[in-house]
């Protein structure tokens, strides 16, 4: 009965293991997922940052033009 209890518990313990191992991948992914859409958006917003600014050199250089007519 003993031996039984003892493979049990060994089962058990790794099964315990396994899930912690498969946590902490889980959440090492999820960080680094995390990391690369951070970097995304600031990327994204460094492009919307620099379409802005050419935008608003467009329209100074629209309203000048249309000043001179």
């Amino acid at each position: 009965m003993d031996k039984n209890i003892g493979e049990q518990l060994n089962k058990a313990y790794e099964a315990y293991r396994q899930a912690c191992m498969d946590r902490d991948r889980a959440v090492k992914e999820l960080q680094q997922k995390t990391e690369n859409y951070m970097q995304q958006i600031r990327e994204q917003q460094e492009k919307i940052e620099l379409q802005n600014s050419i935008i608003a050199k467009l329209k100074s250089q629209l309203a000048a033009l249309n000043a001179n007519r």
